[in-house]
């Protein structure tokens, strides 16, 4: 997800400029080889387990970490958007050199050739395989920069294909309004943004969305196999936005903000997250969920605490998007996976 170009990028613009609206118009287990080492050291075995007719349950082998070459694809969620240092090229990308792709490879001493950092702010499943232009000149297709050597490669891509920014930023202007209209002695409704969504056969448009993010997402995948068949594939999901208790929100998005459609959004990003899990095991690759780990690290928590900034952001960096925290916190979660 961005905050260039591209939808999820420029709504998060949106969306700051929104909530502000909003907020001024509310608030402001021993083995045999164990047994021949003691005894070769001339000390006694350790005793035997009873027999009881089973054979014994094998200890997993660990599957050994990654050494690369890493290839790393994906969004501004990625990228780092307005994290600094940002480097590389194009420049419209804004990749951070303190992303969690640069903290991963860093920690497995990947450098130079052995890892490429190829993510693209603002870019979608399409821009893998097909070159993206930024406002600072045009990104290869991300897909590109695979070979049949890759071993290690993370995916963080989904959100723009979804929409969910265009989401956050309609659930900002439908509450605006609706705040309004209450000024005007209107019954508030509970939900707005929810209600904006719904079908009219009774479906959900975001599912929907969703639904067709993830069969891009099944289709690239493919291709990634495709074209590092020996690489192991982790898709990173993305960090939790909200807190599940709206009320906690308050302070920073006010009181005009809907708790049904702050609901209403943490259930979206759920579903997205649970998408990119679907797709991930069903393309034999590995899920790293980040919600886990950011709860209580939302962008409602206090400026030391969180890993997501908030519509009204620290200067400098990104609304709505990771900071250097947040990238930090995602970057142990791809190494305990990989370490797994």
């Amino acid at each position: 997800m961005s905050l260039s170009v591209r939808p999820i990028g420029t709504l998060g613009g949106v969306l700051s400029a929104g909530l502000a609206v909003v907020l001024v118009a509310g608030c402001s287990g021993s083995s045999g080889s164990e047994t021949v080492a003691a005894a070769a050291a001339g000390g006694s075995a350790p005793p035997r387990a009873a027999a009881t007719g089973a054979a014994p349950t094998p200890t997993p082998t660990p599957t050994p970490t990654p050494t690369g070459p890493y290839v790393a694809l994906g969004d501004s969620y990625t990228a780092g958007l307005r994290i600094s240092p940002q480097v590389g090229e194009p420049k419209g990308c804004s990749r951070s050199a303190v992303n969690y792709p640069s903290l991963v490879a860093r920690a497995l001493g990947l450098a130079g050739e052995r890892f490429r950092d190829v993510s693209c702010s603002g870019a979608r499943t399409g821009d893998l395989t097909g070159a993206q232009s930024t406002e600072g000149g045009v990104n290869p297709p991300q897909l590109d920069a695979l070979t049949p050597a890759t071993r290690l490669v993370t995916l963080g891509i989904g959100g723009n294909d979804a929409g969910f920014m265009e989401v956050v930023g309609q659930c900002a202007k439908e509450n605006l309004v609706d705040a309004l209209k209450g000024l005007v002695g209107s019954d508030r409704a509970s939900a707005p943004c929810r209600d904006s969504y719904a079908a009219a056969d009774g479906g959900d448009q975001v599912q929907r969305k969703v639904d067709s993010a993830g069969e891009r997402l099944g289709e690239t995948l493919k291709e990634v196999e495709r074209r590092s068949p020996q690489a192991r594939v982790y898709v990173v999901g993305y960090p939790a936005l909200l807190p599940a208790d709206p009320a906690s929100c308050v302070p920073v998005l006010g009181s005009t903000v809907a708790g049904g459609d702050l609901g209403f959004l943490v259930e979206k990003e759920q579903q997205l997250n649970a998408m990119l899990k679907r797709r991930a095991e069903a393309a034999g690759a590995v899920f790293v969920d980040l919600s886990g780990p950011s709860a209580g690290h939302d962008m409602c928590a206090g400026e030391t605490a969180r890993w997501v900034e908030p519509p009204f952001p620290t200067q400098g960096l990104a609304a709505i998007h990771p900071n250097a925290k947040g990238q930090e916190g995602a970057a142990a979660a791809v190494l305990k996976a990989l370490r797994g």
